[in-house]
C-alpha cells in the first residue's frame, strides 16, 4: 500500500476552494496578479467584498499566492 502525501497549508484548502466558487485556482491567482500592489490583508478583504469568498479560503489564495510571487 502506497501512502499519499497530504497536501498541507493554504493549498489544502484549493479542492474546496473550486468547488465552492467554481472557478481554478488559477483563476483568483490572475485576479491577484493585477493587485499585487496591495498588502496581504487588503488583498484578503478585496477577496472578500468583491468575490464574495470566505475570509478563510481568501487568506489561503492571498497566503499561497504572495509566498510563490515572494511579495
Amino acid at each position: 500500500m502506497v501512502d499519499e502525501e497530504k497536501v498541507k497549508g493554504p493549498a489544502s484548502y484549493f479542492p474546496s476552494i473550486e468547488k465552492k466558487y467554481g472557478f481554478p485556482v488559477s483563476h483568483w491567482f490572475d485576479l491577484l496578479n493585477q493587485h499585487q500592489d496591495m498588502k496581504h490583508m487588503e488583498m484578503v478583504a478585496w477577496l472578500k467584498s468583491e468575490h464574495g469568498i470566505g475570509h478563510g479560503h481568501a487568506n489561503a489564495l492571498v497566503g499561497y499566492f504572495r509566498k510563490e510571487k515572494d511579495i
